[in-house]
């Protein structure tokens, strides 16, 4: 008798069929996939999803799951009739900016291993017929995409997955999830009970509805998006036959919110241009008023909101002028606060697991890291993007949702910038310095809901009192966009005076009791167990060694400590290891504090007249902590510097945190103190060589790659990852983050584009900015370990090649003298 788990996949449509497969190619021979619909075309959004496989985007994870996807649905057919047609995918530019977005797409191609080119007028006309030349300044051709066959490749998928032992069961509707003492148990339906170990949503559209029954919020929102059909045009007549039914690639309009793709003799248009449709579950037409034309997901054609998508598709393609729109609808897919999908297991029942808001395009590459999660333990694809844990608590609210999601639905095809942030909403969580920071004019960019001054306007003025050596250089237009050449300002007065920056957005985790230390000690690398007032950094690594966080440990107490984290993804993580007899409590304590780093030369002149407590080095080492008083505030005082200078990150509840900010602004004025912000910051501590977690490492890394295994401390003891690394030469990685230095010293990339060694793509930028102390821009990028330092390398920045050189790090006072002082 089989001893897998019994699993239970709800929704069988490409991500539940994909899943069902790969669970059982993975032995995991008792799984069931329900329905509510009729088999195989159960009314979801696979049943009308037109199937467009787009691989390339900024993300590397989606990217992956996308490249996936194209080669198992390459690989599959149904009776001999092909899953996927790889007609190759079009995207064409009307505008200089979707052109320059396009040689930017291509970089991303190159990043992540996906064949294209960016190609002149005449070519995309060859490629596309039906293309007017003349409207057309170039393409981005990526011959490896291609079209889906959902509905069929569901029906494959079902048929190897019931050879290995799977059921599949259609017309049964899912009315509760059955769970005892915080486990799965079941999944109750209009026929019965079905048994489970393990639960997984892959309900789409109905996510949140399934959810519900167990207490989770599944933050998306069903939307809906026209696809209309033309009638028959003489210019594809014969090209293809109801089995090929198309062979010019799938097109892209994304100057107009439009993409094409071949059926048979018919084009179908799929438009993004219309206003937000998003639709309540209580709206769709339910079984009885339901039929193979009329399906839950396909709501009738709205008219009016595609008539400006037609005239902009006739004026793009010359066929369409005598053609007509035969017919359309409404099809329903679901849309996320970030546009990501959201992954994961339910906080409060163990065993209940969602895959949702995941499009044919990626459905695959999810469903193979969802299977190698409840198999493995960890997915190879690193999934902090897609974790539903990555978002915090007023992200997740329906109205939130709703105004996200819509304007993500809106901005789909828009060029947009790495730094831009949400036009609204806004405001939703500010500092206690929030004011204060406003009356100096700064300029705030946003993050998870947290506004976080980029630069302070009210430093405009010192630009010109810059030294020479200090003038940063003009920017091109893309790298000039969301920055200001008071950033250098900033950067100045952190590494020749002092500065106050903001780190109040900055996750913080309170962790206490009896078993404090212990539970950190397991689930961290470094040592822990030191004096009261010691500070750690330290990381989390998965079970295969891979960099799961980085963190700053501060124990206040014997029994009570501070973590300074990345995200909500750590609260979870540590939560779901709390030890269950209760030894240990662990508390957000984000919104209750406040924290202000206060870094420069002249931080101590600053900050010691303000307060009784000794401050010196000898009275505060670096990486240590005490609580102390300034004007009279009750602060926790830590000497650490995420910018490589003397200070301290000053933490106190946020009642007192006005207050603080205003007596440390105060004082320092004829210090020449300035508020900085994250402009300068991110410059700064990459002069310093700083990783920053999600964006230079990952899971996917190990530390000693990364160039953090210092934090490993293997010879404490037993601790997550332990074993994996110990099969790990530190000495012998075969890739590693490498700090580059740009030539031309003007040139400032922004991140995940290309690097090549010796001619030959070889890895790609985490982190770029410019080195206002050293007056040229540098990078991290991910090379192989071969390329040295002295090492020259190319980096493609949108269509040009930017030279480089792989540095010595850190860059700016590699024995530390400055922070130490």
């Amino acid at each position: 008798m089989s001893t897998t788990p019994r699993v239970v996949i709800i929704g069988a449509g490409i991500v539940g069929a994909n899943l069902a497969d790969e669970l059982t190619s993975r032995g995991w021979n008792q799984v069931t996939v329900v329905d509510q619909g009729p088999l195989p075309l159960t009314g979801g959004s696979t049943s009308h999803a037109p199937g467009l496989v787009y691989q390339t985007g900024p993300s590397k994870t989606m990217t992956e799951f996308a490249t996936y996807t194209v080669e198992k649905l390459q690989g599959l057919d149904d009776d001999g009739d092909r899953c996927f047609n790889q007609v190759g995918g079009l995207e064409i530019a009307t505008t200089p900016e979707r052109l320059a977005d396009l040689h930017r797409k291509q970089g991303w191609a190159t990043s992540w291993g996906v064949p294209g080119e960016v190609i002149g007028p005449d070519e995309c006309a060859k490629l596309h017929p039906l293309l007017d030349a003349e409207k057309v300044l170039g393409g981005f051709h990526t011959p490896t995409d291609g079209l889906a066959k959902a509905a069929r490749a569901v029906v494959a998928l079902a048929r190897r997955s019931v050879a290995r032992g799977a059921r599949f069961r259609g017309a049964v509707t899912v009315t509760g999830i059955n769970h005892s003492h915080g486990r799965v148990t079941g999944v109750e339906t209009d026929h019965g009970e079905i048994p489970a170990d393990i639960v997984v949503s892959c309900a789409g559209f109905w996510g949140q509805a399934i959810g519900e029954m167990v207490g989770m919020t599944v933050p998306l929102l069903p939307m809906a998006h026209q696809y209309a059909k033309t009638d028959p045009l003489p210019e594809l007549a014969g090209r293809n036959d109801e089995r090929t039914e198309a062979n010019l690639p799938i097109l892209r309009h994304q100057d107009r919110d439009l993409y094409y793709r071949e059926h048979v003799d018919r084009l179908g248009i799929g438009t993004y241009a219309h206003r937000p449709i998003p639709v309540r579950l209580s709206d769709l037409p339910q079984d009885e008023e339901t039929s193979e034309r009329a399906m839950p997901s396909m709501l009738p054609f709205t008219e009016e909101d595609f008539a400006a998508s037609w005239e902009h598709s006739k004026r793009l393609l010359p066929a369409l002028e005598t053609a007509k729109v035969d017919t359309g609808f409404n099809g329903v897919f679901s849309f996320t606060p970030d546009g990501g999908p959201v992954v994961g297991e339910s906080p409060d029942v163990q065993g209940f697991w969602i895959a949702e808001a995941v499009w044919v395009t990626h459905s695959a590459g999810v469903a193979r890291s969802v299977a190698q999660l409840l198999v493995d333990g960890r997915s190879e694809v690193e999934l902090h993007g897609c974790d539903v844990h990555r978002f915090d608590e007023l992200e997740t609210a329906p109205d939130y949702v709703e105004e996200t999601s819509s304007r993500n639905f809106v901005e789909i095809y828009d060029v947009k910038h790495p730094l831009q942030p949400k036009f609204s909403p806004r405001e939703l969580r500010v500092s206690p310095f929030h004011a204060r920071q406003k009356e100096l004019g700064a300029v705030f960019l946003e993050a998870h809901g947290w506004e976080r001054p980029h630069w302070f306007e009210a430093n405009a003025p010192l630009v010109k009192d810059l030294p020479m050596e200090w003038q940063p250089p003009a920017r091109d237009a893309w790298s000039a966009m969301y920055h200001s050449p008071v950033a250098a300002v900033e950067a100045w007065k952190t590494r020749t005076a002092v500065a106050l920056y903001d780190m109040t957005s900055l996750k913080r985790l309170e962790v206490s009791g009896p078993g404090a230390l212990a539970f950190l000690d397991r689930l961290t690398t470094n040592k822990v167990d030191k004096s009261v007032g010691s500070v750690t950094y330290t990381l989390m690594l998965d079970e295969a060694g891979g960099v799961r966080s980085d963190l700053t440990v501060a124990r206040l107490e014997e029994q009570r400590f501070q973590v300074g984290a990345n995200g909500n993804l750590d609260h979870e993580h540590l939560r779901r290891n709390l030890p269950d007899d209760g030894s240990v409590a662990l508390r957000d304590i984000t919104g209750g504090t406040c924290c202000i780093g206060v870094w420069g030369p002249l931080a101590r002149d600053l900050v010691q007249p303000l307060s009784r407590d000794d401050l010196s080095h000898e009275g505060l080492k670096f990486f240590r902590c005490k609580q102390i008083r300034i004007a009279g505030i009750p602060v926790t005082a830590m000497r650490v510097s995420y910018v490589g200078e003397l200070g301290w990150e000053l933490y106190t509840s946020a009642e007192y945190g006005q207050r603080l900010w205003d007596v440390l602004f105060e004082a320092g004025r004829d210090l020449g103190v300035v508020a900085a912000g994250r402009a300068a910051f991110n410059s700064l501590r990459l002069e310093k060589g700083y990783r920053a977690w999600g964006a230079d490492m990952t899971t996917e890394h190990n530390p000693y790659e990364a160039g953090v295994g210092f934090a490993v401390r293997p010879q404490k003891g037993e601790f997550a990852g332990r074993d994996a690394l110990a099969r790990v030469e530190p000495d012998a990685v075969a890739r590693r983050l490498s700090c580059l230095t740009i030539d031309d010293g003007r040139s400032v990339v922004l991140g995940s584009e290309p690097v090549f060694v010796d001619g030959v793509p070889s890895g790609y930028v985490t982190s770029a900015a410019f080195a206002h102390t050293l007056g040229v821009p540098i990078a991290y990028a991910w090379l192989p370990a071969t390329a040295v330092v002295g090492t020259r390398v190319r980096i493609k920045y949108f269509d040009r090649m930017v030279d480089a050189t792989v540095a010595a790090e850190p860059l700016v006072d590699p024995d530390m003298h400055r922070i130490r002082r």
